[in-house]
């Protein structure tokens, strides 16, 4: 009996503990799921806030070249005589080509095409400069800012492609002259310069396209003198690899395409340079090819630092030489490296 009755009250005693236990766990399951719960609510609230602020920045603030405020004037000084000198030298070339009949040749035609992309080059950028220079508002629109780089771009990879069409032109002028006028006809020189502007567009659209799947939130300062794409996607919210990935494939593509194609179109003119018996004949040649490889060499150089180099090794300050050199400079040198020891031009030049 007395064993009946300890089992009796170790039997309520367990169901009784059970019951604690079952009564413990319900709270504590009420608990982590009402805890639960608010932390969801609140991370939905987080998030939707988050979404409206990334909706919200739809201006940038372009920092400029330097910070110095003492500089300020004197630099724009200086990129104005620089701008003035840009323009006039391009337009003007474009123009002399345009005006004077025995400068429309396939190598003119092509050169006046390089002129006019410069020119296109340096206004997308400049213009936006001294603004910055003269006035505190930096704000730039995102419209705007896509424009700057959607004509830049464009700008840029048109010449590329002019630079090896006129390499071709070389070519086939100094390695095969009998053939060069039916060759080098005044169709497909023109089909040759459309087609070097179109894939320009196409590439610059692809990627100002690309950059609308992106939203910007953490930061509106571009620490850069215009809208450069990279820049962009260091203050982007979104993930920026695939369109990091897409300008590198498309620039390393492009450009070792067309610098491998242009250095094997100069090395077989050099080797049919040599060949010549005449020295008047070498001489002009020579003088033509080395005023296109200088330019070529300036301009692939600059860009294949900026948006071919591997790693992360380079300062903004290089970074913003680099674009300074191939936005502002190389449009200024290409018309005189062209030009002044061109006689063909220098004589139509005093005709006009």
């Amino acid at each position: 009996k007395i064993n009946k009755i300890a089992n009796e009250m170790r039997r309520s005693l367990r169901n009784m503990l059970f019951t604690q236990k079952a009564h413990c766990f319900y709270k504590s399951f009420v608990t982590v799921s009402t805890l639960t719960s608010f932390i969801l609510l609140t991370g939905q609230v987080i998030y939707s806030m988050a979404e409206e602020n990334k909706t919200q920045v739809t201006e940038f603030v372009l920092t400029g070249l330097i910070d110095l405020p003492g500089l300020q004037v004197p630099l724009f000084l200086v990129f104005l005589v620089i701008y003035l000198t840009t323009m006039v030298g391009n337009l003007g070339l474009v123009v002399l080509i345009w005006k004077d009949p025995r400068l429309h040749t396939p190598m003119y035609l092509f050169l006046g095409s390089l002129a006019f992309a410069d020119a296109c080059t340096s206004s997308s950028v400049t213009p936006r400069m001294f603004i910055n220079f003269l006035s505190k508002n930096h704000v730039i629109s995102l419209s705007d800012c896509l424009a700057q780089f959607y004509i830049f771009g464009s700008s840029a990879t048109t010449e590329c492609f002019l630079l090896v069409v006129m390499a071709y032109d070389r070519h086939v002028a100094i390695c095969n002259p009998l053939l060069y006028p039916v060759v080098m006809s005044n169709n497909l020189c023109t089909q040759f310069i459309g087609i070097s502007y179109l894939i320009g567009f196409l590439h610059s659209a692809i990627h100002v396209g690309l950059l609308f799947r992106l939203t910007f939130c953490r930061s509106n300062e571009i620490h850069y003198f215009y809208c450069e794409i990279l820049q962009l996607f260091k203050i982007s919210c979104t993930d920026p690899t695939v369109n990091t990935l897409l300008v590198l494939i498309f620039s390393a593509f492009i450009h070792v395409f067309t610098f491998v194609t242009i250095i094997v179109s100069y090395t077989r003119v050099l080797f049919a340079i040599l060949k010549k018996k005449s020295e008047k004949g070498r001489s002009k040649a020579f003088s033509t090819c080395s005023a296109h490889l200088l330019s070529v060499s300036l301009f692939y150089g600059t860009l294949f630092f900026m948006y071919v180099h591997p790693g992360s090794g380079y300062t903004e300050d290089h970074d913003k030489m680099y674009s300074l050199f191939y936005t502002i400079i190389i449009p200024l040198l290409n018309p005189f490296i062209y030009s002044l020891r061109n006689k063909e031009v220098i004589d139509a030049l005093r005709r006009i």
